[in-house]
């Protein structure tokens, strides 16, 4: 007598989740797609922003000079991650696109040249950083603290931005490719690293001297490092839906154009982003270390609560990838629409969470009243629009996953960069509303950008689009 096979349970297909599956995500129910792809990117993201906020928790201790260091070089660092995120956006979309087509032949080679030219582009930034970290901290508005006692922080964070290159683009590939799973174990492992030797290296302990702010890069360049490893020997060694093999460690230029071309349009979108938030920061920095100590604690906060919202938004990219490649349009829309609910049902809870207790969460890093007052004011202005904020998160990647990152490029141009940096710079300088100008013409400018991106994909161009 035959056996009837019953349907996996959630917590089964939650432990499937985790370790990795081979289903093809063109041909499961939407549902399980999701659940599948979602869990681990969630998981992966969440381990990222528990270190963010574990390092500005140390880093905190002494004091708010400190805290505006790590937020100035993070200024830096957002023009590195602009063309990290902008490059994995491509790699993701090219990756997801050729899974879906069937072609793994050039699944593989694609990843090697995405890692060519990570390498490449990350040379500048360790150049800049090794020899000019003291007049870019300048540059930023940085006081005398941070140029002479946290440049070494900035050698350090962007000497060895390599690393932080590489894990962006190597675990794009995974998501890109299904194997979200292993992207989740690298940066679990690569982040563990980082917050055991944090503490360790910023106070020092036994024989360990106390390297101060510093102590916080080397922590996540050591942590990173063993992360990129890793990557490189699954890749090699062969995931579920991924294998490089050594004779595709090679040179292909016409590969390495497509990619260069589709990222194009990801890097644009990021840059300009991440730019904007580097003029917020020198409008900041006007105010006081204390408006950019309280707004770096505020944005650590938020990323780390916007994670799993990200990782949502990121399965959208890998579906709508793999179901364009095996042409199933309508399949990849529908997995969109039902992402963007669940991202809002998310962000509204969130929201709640930034509106009553924005001070307790805070005061959780500083001690400083008035940074804390200035970090509070930022979370509860914007839980205001943080519902909306979720579906632009869901529909940006979609367009991602579809391999059309020039449209969210131009939206980001209007919305960046014409609209917000000029309306916070009217707030806070012309009305004289300092800090508080700068939130709120964020939150009118991201507020705009939700609204206008979520119609746009609803018009449905991008289903045409070739990569």
């Amino acid at each position: 007598m035959e056996k009837t096979q019953h349907p996996p349970t959630i917590w089964q297909e939650l432990g499937n989740a985790i370790r990795g599956t081979e289903a093809d995500y063109t041909q499961i129910s939407l549902k399980r797609a999701i659940l599948l792809l979602a869990v681990p990117m969630i998981l992966e993201l969440m381990m990222e922003s528990i270190f963010a906020v574990v390092d500005i928790y140390f880093v905190g201790k002494l004091g708010p000079s400190a805290v505006a260091t790590v937020g100035l070089t993070e200024t830096y660092l957002f023009l590195l991650y602009s063309i990290a995120m902008g490059l994995s956006t491509a790699v993701t979309a090219i990756i997801a696109r050729r899974i879906g087509e069937r072609k793994k032949e050039e699944v593989g080679l694609s990843a090697v040249q995405a890692i060519f030219i990570a390498i490449l582009a990350s040379l500048p930034f360790a150049l800049a950083g090794i020899f000019f970290s003291k007049e870019l901290l300048a540059l930023m508005g940085a006081d005398d603290w941070a140029i002479q006692h946290g440049y070494g922080y900035t050698q350090w964070m962007l000497g060895g931005n390599a690393v932080v290159m590489l894990l962006f683009v190597m675990n794009a590939i995974f998501r890109g490719a299904g194997d979200a799973a292993v992207a989740m174990r690298v940066l679990w492992v690569a982040n563990g690293i980082n917050i055991l030797l944090d503490p360790l290296l910023i106070f020092g302990w036994g024989p360990i001297p106390a390297f101060g702010i510093e102590g916080a890069a080397i922590a996540t360049n050591l942590g990173r490092g063993v992360g990129v490893a890793m990557q490189l020997w699954v890749l090699l060694k062969g995931g579920k839906h991924i294998r490089v093999r050594i004779d595709q460690l090679i040179w292909d230029m016409k590969t390495m154009f497509t990619i260069l071309r589709t990222s194009l349009g990801g890097i644009g979108q990021m840059l300009i982003a991440m730019t904007s938030w580097i003029f917020l920061m020198r409008i900041l920095a006007e105010v006081g270390s204390e408006a950019v100590a309280g707004s770096t604690i505020a944005m650590r906060i938020m990323m780390f609560c916007m994670m799993p919202a990200w990782g949502l938004s990121n399965a959208a990219a890998t579906l709508v990838g793999q179901n364009l490649g095996a042409e199933r349009p309508d399949r990849a829309e529908s997995a969109v629409w039902k992402i963007g609910r669940y991202n809002m049902v998310f962000m509204l809870i969130i929201s709640l969470v930034f509106f009553f207790f924005n001070r307790a969460l805070v005061g959780v890093f500083s001690m400083d009243d008035r940074v804390i007052s200035i970090g509070s004011e930022w979370l509860r202005i914007i839980s205001y629009s943080f519902f909306i904020y979720g579906w632009w998160m869901v529909s940006v990647q979609a367009f991602n996953g579809a391999g059309d990152t020039k449209t969210p490029t131009m939206i980001n141009f209007v919305f960046f960069w014409l609209i917000q940096i000029p309306l916070a710079y009217f707030l806070a300088i012309s009305l004289n509303l300092s800090h508080t100008g700068v939130f709120w013409g964020i939150f009118a400018s991201e507020t705009a950008v939700g609204i206008f991106t979520l119609w746009l994909f609803s018009r449905g161009r991008w289903k045409t689009v070739k990569v």
